[in-house]
């Protein structure tokens, strides 16, 4: 194994991306984790320790922003968390469950059960705001086939006010506004 990695060529990226733009060649870079655990944007302190958002590119590639094209927002048919922090459309009964087992969502590695619930359109509008998304994808619709109801979370309310405007405190108290 350490030989074949011996292999390679050690190359400064950022010139070989840009070299790459610059002459015409696309380029595709892909996130990890969801723009709510953004360091800057997400529900901290519930948060990773660094950038999720498309501006992550930027930083992490050495690519100015102006060069980034498309923008493909990828989201579930419903909403997943992993670990702590707030989560206000989480189901605890057995639709949560019938959606974790469906959808498979138990952690890679540690097979730890992730937290299911409804989509959440005040978290996507925010998150595609935040990212500039030019085209949304849509995965997992399957996993709520065999559901006789869907939910679709379009606002919260929070101490009797309506907003579709993802506060910047989340963890207090907060009603999903459902259709």
């Amino acid at each position: 194994g350490v030989e074949k990695l011996k292999s390679f060529q050690v190359i400064d990226s950022e010139h070989f991306i840009n070299k790459s733009l610059t002459s015409g060649k696309g380029v595709l870079a892909e996130g990890a984790q969801g723009s709510m655990l953004d360091i800057d944007f997400g529900s901290y302190p519930f948060v990773t320790s660094s950038n999720t958002i498309c501006a992550g590119a930027c930083t992490g590639l050495g690519v100015a922003p102006r060069k980034i094209g498309e923008v493909f927002g990828i989201f579930k048919a419903y909403c997943t968390r992993v670990g702590s922090g707030p989560f206000p459309t989480e189901l605890f009964d057995k639709d949560g469950q019938q959606m974790r087992d469906l959808g498979r969502e138990y952690g890679s590695v540690t097979g730890r059960p992730r937290r299911c619930g409804w989509i959440d359109l005040v978290a996507l509008r925010y998150a595609i705001m935040l990212n500039g998304v030019t085209k949304l994808v849509m995965m997992k619709s399957d996993v709520l086939d065999t559901f006789e109801t869907i939910k679709v979370c379009v606002a919260y309310n929070i101490n009797g006010q309506e907003t579709e405007d993802l506060p910047f405190d989340i963890t207090g108290n907060i009603e999903p506004v459902f259709v």
